[in-house]
């Protein structure tokens, strides 16, 4: 393990200077409305705090803005939508006192907001900009006078074949350029940045790194508990207090924060599960993390290979990465496989004549050609995909591998269209999401629908390793029409409504609601190669459980999505908009139907809002400091009864097939296309 770990941290530094191009993305930043004929507001500071325990992550960040000018100015804060939060807590201190938000739908949100602003009173608003962005307005950041403002979301977290990852999105994606130009951004930190993860693991970690911030410190406290900070400049206090003494240079809020660990190898396979139960509450809600065995064989074979290439402007700074990813992908091919490479911007065409058998000099020939393409036009996804497609040989295991930032403006571009494409063939899709403004929606809910899985892509990744991850993935079986029953405790709501498949080295993170307490039977199945696998054992439901409040913020987000999914598939659905403001509502979640809005205290009465949320995160803080007085415990349910005889999955340091490590070389997106779920002649079991 300790070789491909290290194979981990140095393979990133063969990729360094190709991704390096990609780093002069835009960053999120503190923006002035349209209009104002003034230079952008200024960040005098930024702390993060994430803390990771229990299978999620908690992060706070407080900011310091300041208005330089001689007037009144409204201030607009845009951040990156990170992977699956759930913004829960939104606070902006009026006359030096912490007022926290209420979630409110979204008409009614601006409503009160322009009101309040017309009437020259503090106010503050989050909404949701769809998947892109979460945009907070301030009003009023008033001349040479400083804005204080913390804002809390929180996320599953999960492990991947024994390494964790936890990214703190920093760059805008660049992919709307519309936006790009109508806003004047400052991404600049003036006086003080700072970064700061704790981590408390029930299972023991071996090591923690972060590959695009060497500065940073790591500290171990023992196997299971890591803390890992870096800063910029002094921070008081109390960031209220003053101003501090300038930075000597600036930092720049343009690079991601991205944190690994790795756990000990040779950890079982397991059953994990965490509940909250407030006292005389009748119901509960759960957090099970389904880790399975090491039971999925190697997958053999040649295959064809269908590259679908995106060289629209949206991916200039971006375009050498994919094109160098796919010199040294086709390299690792075998030379049995063959290849295509599609190209696509506003239209689709093929660079090659057909499939190509895999040589140096074709491989020479083609990427040569590829490094002459300058990226311009828009982004047709869809034909670049349908042209994919086209004359897949049904006798041969195929990948269509396709490398886009996700953002299709040009042609078909409504999220059921691609749905529709895919169902009318037996597709695996593997989605690797390259950048923060990435359509996410659009291609986890493509992986969904083809049972594939979606790994997204940081420019500040460790891509090596990432490409062990799935090279792993790709080569092996998987488990298919997950299911899971629960008896002796009645439960319901599980989301994700649907499971689909889990790979190699995946864990299944499930929610739900349970009523009931005590012992209860748990049987997990799925299908290998057309057989049913039944794993099963036995959990513990608790009567009162008040350590994690969070779980039901973390709940109702994954049924919001759930929700989202069917609108996005099914078309516009008045019941489940209404559905999706209700849920958000009661458990105070932005979402694009909903927004988290602050004004005076004494205004929340009158405008007829209840403080629920500031009560929910009172009780979430509570816990938070009641967890970091206990020792790390652990969750694991299945001890008397394992479910899994072995253990764990971790990376494998070679044999098997290696085309898998060409796939992620490029980086953003993968689809591999099974022809058919017939059996076939010369198709491996797996692909059936």
């Amino acid at each position: 393990m300790a070789s491909l770990w290290n194979s981990f941290r140095s393979g990133v530094a063969a990729l360094t200077a190709a991704l390096s191009l990609s780093q002069g993305a835009s960053a999120a930043g503190l923006m002035t409305p349209a209009g104002a004929d003034l230079p952008a507001l200024q960040i005098r500071q930024h702390h993060v705090n994430v803390i990771i325990e229990d299978g999620y992550a908690v992060t706070t960040i407080e900011q310091q803005f300041f208005n330089p000018h001689n007037q009144v100015l409204e201030a607009i804060y845009s951040f990156p939508v990170p992977e699956h939060a759930a913004v829960g807590e939104f606070t902006y201190w009026i006359d030096n006192r912490a007022v926290t938000g209420e979630v409110v739908e979204k008409d009614r949100g601006e409503e009160i907001y322009q009101q309040e602003k017309a009437q020259g009173r503090e106010a503050a608003l989050v909404t949701q900009e769809a998947y892109r962005s979460f945009d907070s307005r301030v009003y009023p950041v008033r001349a040479q006078d400083n804005v204080r403002i913390r804002l809390v979301y929180m996320q599953p977290v999960h492990a991947d074949l024994g390494i964790g990852r936890y990214v703190y999105p920093l760059e805008d994606g660049g992919v709307d350029e519309e936006r790009l130009a109508f806003w004047n951004y400052q991404e600049m930190v003036q006086e003080a940045f700072s970064f700061k993860l704790r981590m408390r693991s029930s299972y023991p970690v071996e090591e923690f790194r972060l590959p695009q911030h060497p500065q940073a410190a790591v500290v171990r406290e023992n196997e299971q508990t890591w803390e890992v900070s870096f800063s910029a400049g002094q921070q008081a206090d109390d960031p209220a207090e003053g101003s501090l003494e300038p930075l000597a240079s600036a930092y720049r809020l343009n690079k991601d924060i991205v944190v690994y660990w790795r756990h000990q190898q040779g950890l079982p396979g397991a059953v994990d599960m965490i509940a909250h139960r407030a006292p005389g509450s009748g119901r509960g809600t759960f957090m099970m993390t389904v880790t399975p065995g090491d039971d999925l064989s190697d997958i053999q074979g040649g295959r064809d290979w269908v590259f679908v290439l995106d060289f629209s402007g949206s991916m200039q700074g971006k375009y050498q990465s994919l094109v160098e990813g796919v010199r040294q992908g086709l390299a690792k091919l075998h030379t049995d496989d063959r290849f295509r490479i599609v190209l696509f911007n506003n239209r689709a065409q093929e660079l090659t004549r057909g499939y190509t058998p895999v040589s140096k000099n074709n491989i020479d020939h083609y990427t040569r050609r590829l490094d002459g393409i300058n990226p311009e036009g828009g982004t047709n996804l869809y034909a670049g995909l349908e042209r994919g497609f086209m004359g897949l040989d049904a006798d041969r295991p195929s990948a269509v591998i396709l490398v886009t930032d996700g953002v299709a403006n040009v042609g078909m571009t409504e999220k059921k269209d691609f749905l529709s494409l895919l169902e009318k063939r037996d597709v695996r899709l593997f989605s690797f999401v390259m950048g923060n403004s990435a359509n996410r929606p659009l291609l986890e809910e493509m992986t969904r629908v083809s049972n594939g899985f979606a790994m997204n892509i940081s420019n500040s990744d460790d891509i090596a390793g990432r490409l062990m991850q799935t090279a792993d993935k790709l080569s092996h079986e998987a488990y298919r029409d997950i299911d899971i029953k629960v008896a002796g405790v009645k439960v319901r709501d599980l989301t994700p409504a649907k499971f689909g498949s889990v790979y190699r080295g995946q864990q299944l993170i499930v929610f739900g609601h349970y009523w009931g307490e005590g012992p209860a039977d748990v049987r997990i199945s799925g299908k290998v190669s057309g057989e049913t696998r039944e794993y099963g054992t036995r959990v513990e439901f608790p009567t009162q459980s008040t350590l994690h409040p969070e779980l039901e913020r973390l709940w109702a987000f994954a049924s919001i999505e759930d929700l989202q999914n069917r609108i996005d598939y099914l078309g516009p659905d008045s019941d489940s908009e209404q559905a999706i403001v209700d849920l958000a509502v009661e458990y105070g979640l932005v979402t694009p139907y909903t927004s988290m809005l602050v004004v005076r205290e004494e205004l929340f009465e009158q405008y007829g809002m209840e403080r629920n949320n500031a009560r929910r995160v009172s009780n979430e803080q509570a816990a938070r400091e009641q967890r970091a007085s206990n020792p790390v415990t652990s969750h694991r349910q299945d001890v008397a009864q394992p479910a899994f005889n072995g253990n764990r999955a971790y990376p494998k340091s070679g044999g098997g097939a290696v085309g898998p490590w060409m796939v992620l070389i490029l980086l953003p997106l993968v689809l591999l296309e099974l022809r058919s779920s017939r059996p076939k002649a010369g198709l491996p079991r797996s692909y059936r």
